[in-house]
């Protein structure tokens, strides 16, 4: 008898999961590792491309190596500006403006969303003076920022707040306006306070196309605020890139420009990882 329970222990030990059971063996960190790795590696691709042409095109001289250096030239130039100091005394002049703004402009832009995308009354008030500033560029703002609060860092901070602004308030009213309207129903029949519906219907709906508001604003932000530093600052990844231009330092102007590009990038990653963090019930598209 204890043979044959040894016997159907080890039988089933060792026979697979059988298909469709929801029981699923975890993969080894080997495993896990080398799908990580590979995932990197596909994504890498373009990107390492893209450096390789940039080195061989110069060097081939199908371009002036003067105006556009190798690739390995910008690196050594960002390296020595990196040691120098210069590189990350302008790169915390821009993330402290670009993060400021950006934070200001979350705070006035989802509340006025989600005010303008639930009551009818406040988007037939607002609509028309927020159609009117929504189509103004921000640069062209740029001189009456400068007039009002001077050069200082306000002007710039401002300029972001308004350039940041309109992604996040313009997605949060198509999010609003966007949520099932069965789902409204179904949570005031069942006797929702509309302090409980805004929380617990309105926001998770509303929440995957806020955050691409605001990833467009990070994006936008940064673009405004290296144009606002290029006209009038005395630090910050723009002034770092005209001051270059100026001094005709191509391969240091350069390595301000891949900054930019880096900073863009770190930007993007950290809002999708508080995107996933705030928006953990959603379903992960099947691969």
């Amino acid at each position: 008898m204890s043979e044959t329970l040894q016997l159907d222990r080890e039988r089933t030990v060792a026979e697979p999961v059988a298909a469709g059971s929801p029981v699923s063996p975890r993969p080894s960190p080997a495993r896990r590792a080398a799908r990580l790795a590979g995932a990197v590696a596909k994504r890498s691709v373009a990107i390492a491309a893209l450096l390789a042409l940039w080195e061989v095109t110069p060097r081939a001289g199908l371009v002036d190596s003067v105006f556009l250096p190798p690739f390995s030239e910008v690196v050594g130039a960002w390296l020595e500006a990196a040691g120098s100091g210069l590189l990350w005394d302008n790169l915390q002049a821009s993330v402290v403006r670009s993060v400021a703004g950006l934070a200001i402009a979350v705070v006035i832009a989802i509340p006025l969303g989600v005010l303008i995308g639930w009551y009818r009354t406040a988007a037939e008030l607002l609509g028309p003076l927020l159609e009117l500033f929504r189509n103004t560029a921000a640069l062209a703002l740029l001189p009456v920022f400068v007039l009002l609060l001077g050069l200082g860092e306000s002007s710039k901070i401002s300029l972001v707040v308004y350039a940041s602004t309109w992604p996040i308030l313009l997605n949060t009213v198509s999010a609003v306006r966007g949520v099932d309207a069965l789902l409204v129903k179904s949570a005031r029949s069942l006797g929702f306070s509309s302090l409980q519906l805004f929380r617990k219907v309105v926001l998770p709906a509303a929440l995957p196309t806020i955050f691409t508001g605001i990833r467009l604003a990070g994006a936008a932000s940064i673009l405004v605020l290296v144009a606002a530093e290029m006209t009038g600052a005395k630090a910050g990844l723009g002034y770092m890139i005209n001051a270059a231009q100026f001094n005709f330092a191509v391969p240091q102007m350069y390595a301000g420009i891949v900054t930019i590009a880096l900073l863009g990038l770190a930007f993007n990653q950290v809002l999708v990882s508080l995107e996933r963090r705030f928006s953990r019930w959603r379903v992960e598209p099947s691969r």
